[in-house]
């Protein structure tokens, strides 16, 4: 079975993550074969408009394939280079120069938001949740996450990138994350007609089955959030959360406890320096840096462990205390690389 289906339908050239079992989790494969077909179709008149959706009812892409990532951790390189390539797909997903409509139905989080999140056309329905879950494994949000959250309003992206928080199809617009909205139920129809030559352009297609924006849940929590997440430091973040017992405030805490203390500090820090690049691919070189660090050091590895290799959701992160996470280190992790990330 193939891992991602390529096809020519009409006028568009159609990606389909096919690993529903695994709620279609990116591994090498996937990323050299999408890679693959984008630049075929990039210069063929006949391809006007690329759409990517997933296999499967759960949703278009749970993430990389991190299990993968685990057991190749002795073979020295190869998650390098699987984020590498990633990388540069995802850049090449921004960059494209004819339309790209991604579906992000149902769960998509991690690598599925670099697919997706960077599109032309970013589409979430009733059943979309996205999130960006990387600091529970010991991670940064890469996949120029980071380019993402730090143009999210207010601090929303400061909460989503600490805490992993979910967002729903609504909030997902709400930060920047897509653009339309519409039902489920209707993705069939506007590909068929995404696919069909001649007719509407991509645009009117999209717009015209484009569906009110439901209210945000985040964007109901927005003055919380930017007070509590307003620090400058982690540290500061922390105490703020002890200022309310509102539920949000208070499950932010317990997510915070659980987190690698080292993860979080260089995220935060990510997405501040984010916020004053030029690029994505900026964003994309210092990710590089960060995530390959982090898998060297093996605090991804630790954090794969505990959730799920062996699950006893007992990670000893080190440093353990977030004190302990110094400028020092965090300078050392943000360095350039002997072989750095390039497009």
């Amino acid at each position: 079975m193939q891992d991602v289906i390529v096809a020519r339908e009409g006028r568009a050239g159609r990606l389909t993550l096919n690993r529903p079992k695994a709620l279609n989790a990116l591994n090498a494969p996937m990323v050299a074969a999408i890679s693959a077909a984008l630049k075929a179709w990039r210069d063929d008149p006949a391809v006007e408009v690329v759409i990517l959706d997933g296999a499967g009812e759960k949703g278009l892409c749970a993430g990389g394939d991190v299990r993968w990532l685990y057991d190749v951790r002795g073979e020295a390189g190869v998650a390098a280079g699987f984020w590498a390539d990633e990388y540069r797909l995802n850049a090449m997903i921004q960059r494209y120069p004819k339309p790209y409509v991604a579906f992000m139905d149902g769960i998509v989080m991690g690598g599925g938001i670099g697919l997706s999140a960077h599109g032309r056309h970013r589409i979430v329905t009733e059943r979309s949740m996205l999130a960006m879950p990387e600091t529970t494994i010991g991670l940064i949000p890469d996949v120029g996450g980071t380019w993402l959250l730090a143009r999210a309003q207010g601090r929303l992206g400061v909460y989503l990138s600490l805490t992993g928080a979910r967002m729903s199809g609504s909030d997902a617009i709400q930060a920047g994350f897509a653009d339309t909205y519409l039902t489920a139920a209707s993705i069939p129809d506007v590909i068929r007609r995404l696919c069909a030559a001649g007719g509407d352009t991509i645009e009117d297609i999209i717009e015209q089955a484009g569906e009110p924006i439901p209210a945000s849940p985040l964007s109901a929590k927005r003055e919380l959030i930017d007070r509590l997440f307003a620090g400058a430091t982690l540290p500061d973040i922390q105490r703020a959360l002890l200022t309310t017992t509102d539920e949000l405030a208070t499950k932010s805490r317990a997510d915070l406890a659980t987190r690698s203390p080292k993860a979080l500090v260089l995220t935060l820090s990510a997405i501040q320096r984010a916020k004053r690049y030029a690029s994505l691919e900026e964003a994309l070189k210092v990710e590089y840096r960060l995530c390959t660090r982090l898998y060297d050091d093996g605090e991804f590895i630790e954090g794969v462990r505990a959730l799920l290799v062996d699950k006893d959701k007992a990670p000893k992160w080190s440093p353990a205390r977030t004190e302990d996470v110094s400028a020092a280190l965090v300078e050392r992790y943000f360095a350039p690389l002997p072989n750095d990330w390039t497009i």
